[in-house]
C-alpha cells in the first residue's frame, strides 16, 4: 500500500497519492443528478474510487479549463484514467471506459502557478458519447451502479482479512506513516474499506482500473485481498534481503575494524603484517595456469594462512607449502627435438664407442617420435663406475632439447627425502624430486636417478619401495 506523502497534494501527471476518507457517497440513499453534458478530467497515474477524497495538482491547460468550467456549474466532473500515462494531450480514445464522477470540493492556487483541486469520488460512471474536445473534454456519461453483496459471514471474514492485512502492510513498510493505522481503524463502512484499500494498493494503474471496472463489490474485495497478499509476500522478501544485507555489511565492518586493530598491534610490536604475505601469494597465484582442483587447494591453504598467527610455527610451514606450489613448473614444458640424425651426431661426438647403447637410445627416440605419447619411459644403464652412464643421460637431454636433472640416491635411507616431510613437522621440506623440478623450472626434464643400487634401508622407511611407487 502506498500511504507515503500522506495529506500532501498530488500531481496527477506523475505522483502517487493518499486519499482522505469520505464514505458517505457509498450510501445507496445518496443520489446524484448527472448533467446531460459533463466536463472530463483525464488523469495519468491515478484512479479515483467512489467515496474517496483525493487532492490532485493539475498542470495541463485543458484540465484547468475543465475544472474551471465544472466549478462554475454544479461542481461535478467526470474523472477518467488514461490508458497510456505518456500521452500529453489525451483525447477520448486515450481514456478507459469506466471512471468516477467527482465533486469539486475546493480549488487552491499554488505559488508556482499550478492549481490543486480536492475531488470527492461520488459514483462510478460509464462513458457514452463524446461531445467536444475543445477547449476541454466534454462528454455524455451514465451512472454504472456497483452491485453490493449480501452481508454474509464469508463477506465479513473477507473484509476483516483486508483490514488485518492492510495493518500488516503498514507495519512492515518503512515508507508508510504509522498514522495510516488510525485511518484504517476509523473506517466503518465495509464497501468504503474496499475502495479505500484499492486506491492505495501499490500496484499498476492498469490493475487499479481493472478493480474499478468490476461491477460486483464482492469480486473487487477478493481481488483486493489477492493484491494485499502479494504485497505482503513482496515486503517480507524485501525485508529479508535488507536484513541479510545489513548483517553482511555489519560483519564486513566488524572484520575491517578487527583487522585494523590487529595491524596496529603488529606495527607496535614491530612485526610484519601477514596480510602482505597473503597479498603477494594471491598476486602470484593470479598468473598461474592451474587446474580447478589445484586452484581450490591453494585458495583453501591461503585462507588458512590468513587465520594463523605469524608467531606460530605452522605459519612458516604453510607459507613454505604455498610458495612451493607457486614455484613448481605447472604445465611448463620444453619442446622436444626428435631429429634422429642430430641425436646420432651428438651421441657420437660426446661418446666414443658404446655403439650398442647408442643404437638402443636412437631406437627409443625413434619409437617416441612415431608414437608421440609414451608415458613415464625409463632407461636403465648398468655398468662399473666411469663408463659414461650419467653423461649418456646428459647427452640424451641435449639431443632432445630438454632440461637435465641429476639426483644421487647413494646412501639415501629415509623415504621422506623422496616423498617430502609431513607438514606437521617443524622444518618440513618437499621431497628431492619436487625440489629438482622446482630448480629446473620445467615439468618434462630428463631426470637422472644416479647410484640407485646404493640405496639404503633403515628404520625410517624403505626408499626403494617409495621409488617403485
Amino acid at each position: 500500500m502506498d500511504f507515503e506523502d500522506f495529506l500532501h497534494p498530488i500531481q496527477e501527471e506523475n505522483n502517487d497519492f493518499i486519499p482522505i476518507i469520505a464514505d458517505d457517497e457509498l450510501d445507496d440513499k445518496a443520489k446524484i443528478d448527472l448533467p446531460e453534458e459533463i466536463p472530463v478530467l483525464a488523469l495519468r497515474n491515478s484512479v479515483i474510487f467512489p467515496g474517496v477524497i483525493m487532492p490532485i495538482t493539475v498542470g495541463r491547460d485543458t484540465s484547468l479549463k475543465a475544472i474551471k468550467a465544472a466549478n462554475k456549474g454544479e461542481k461535478l466532473i467526470a474523472v477518467f484514467t488514461q490508458t497510456d500515462p505518456k500521452t500529453e494531450d489525451a483525447g477520448f480514445d486515450d481514456l478507459y471506459e469506466f471512471g468516477t464522477v467527482a465533486r469539486i470540493m475546493k480549488v487552491l492556487k499554488m505559488p508556482d502557478g499550478s492549481s490543486t483541486v480536492i475531488l470527492q469520488g461520488a459514483k462510478r460512471i460509464q462513458f457514452l458519447e463524446a461531445v467536444s474536445e475543445e477547449p476541454f473534454l466534454k462528454a455524455k456519461v451514465e451512472l454504472s451502479i456497483e452491485t453490493k453483496p449480501k452481508i454474509t459471514k464469508e463477506f465479513k471474514a473477507i473484509i476483516s482479512t483486508i483490514k488485518d492485512l492492510s495493518k500488516e502492510v503498514i507495519e512492515k513498510s518503512k515508507n508508510i506513516p504509522s498514522e495510516a493505522s488510525m485511518v484504517l481503524k476509523n473506517i466503518k463502512n465495509r464497501f468504503f474499506l474496499i475502495n479505500f484499500t484499492a486506491t492505495n494498493l501499490n500496484i499498476k494503474v492498469q490493475e487499479k482500473q481493472q478493480l474499478l471496472n468490476l461491477d460486483l463489490l464482492e469480486l473487487r474485495a477478493n481481488k483486493v485481498l489477492e493484491f494485499l497478499q502479494n504485497e505482503i509476500q513482496m515486503l517480507d522478501l524485501k525485508n529479508k534481503i535488507q536484513r541479510n544485507t545489513r548483517i553482511e555489511i555489519e560483519k564486513q565492518q566488524k572484520d575491517y575494524f578487527l583487522n585494523q586493530q590487529l595491524k596496529n598491534i603488529q606495527d607496535e610490536l614491530g612485526q610484519e603484517s601477514p596480510s602482505k604475505d597473503y597479498e603477494n601469494l594471491m598476486a602470484r597465484a593470479k598468473k598461474m595456469k592451474w587446474s580447478k582442483k589445484v586452484k581450490e587447494h591453494f585458495e583453501k591453504e591461503a585462507k588458512k594462512l590468513q587465520r594463523i598467527n605469524p608467531a606460530v610455527p605452522d605459519y612458516s610451514v604453510t607459507l613454505n607449502h604455498l610458495e612451493l606450489m607457486l614455484d613448481l613448473p605447472w604445465n611448463i614444458t620444453s619442446k622436444d627435438n626428435l631429429d634422429l640424425k642430430k641425436s646420432k651426431t651428438i651421441l657420437d661426438k660426446e661418446h666414443y664407442g658404446l655403439d650398442k647403447i647408442k643404437d638402443r637410445i636412437l631406437e627409443y627416440l625413434a619409437v617416441l617420435k612415431l608414437k608421440g605419447d609414451m608415458k613415464s619411459p625409463i632407461l636403465c644403464f648398468i655398468g662399473p663406475p666411469g663408463v659414461g652412464k650419467t653423461s649418456l643421460g646428459k647427452s640424451i637431454a641435449t639431443a632432445m632439447n630438454r632440461k637435465y636433472v641429476r639426483m644421487s640416491l647413494g646412501g639415501l635411507h629415509d623415504e621422506s627425502e623422496l616423498r617430502g616431510h609431513r607438514k606437521t613437522y617443524i622444518g618440513a621440506m618437499p621431497g628431492r624430486i619436487l625440489q629438482s623440478l622446482k630448480k629446473v623450472k620445467t615439468s618434462n626434464p630428463v631426470f637422472i636417478l644416479d647410484e640407485i643400487d646404493k640405496l639404503g634401508n633403515g628404520f625410517r622407511g624403505d626408499p626403494s619401495s617409495a621409488l617403485l611407487e
